[in-house]
């Protein structure tokens, strides 16, 4: 249960900084909006990557 929770609590935290950062990006502060989204990726490459890949992989053997 706590694994839910956890993921559906990150869920929202990078739903509402995409939201910040095209707020940032409409506001014209384009360097915000960059800065924003290179953290967002690297975190995404750094900290998701492998365990996304790991759980398709997962989820495809399943299905057969």
């Amino acid at each position: 249960m706590f694994d839910y929770i956890f993921a559906f609590f990150h869920l929202i935290l990078l739903i509402g900084l995409l939201g910040y950062s095209f707020y940032s990006l409409i506001q014209g502060n384009t360097l915000r909006f960059a800065l924003i989204i290179v953290c967002l990726l690297g975190y995404y490459f750094f900290a998701l990557h492998k365990n996304v890949k790991k759980e398709i992989l997962r989820k495809r053997k399943s299905k057969k």
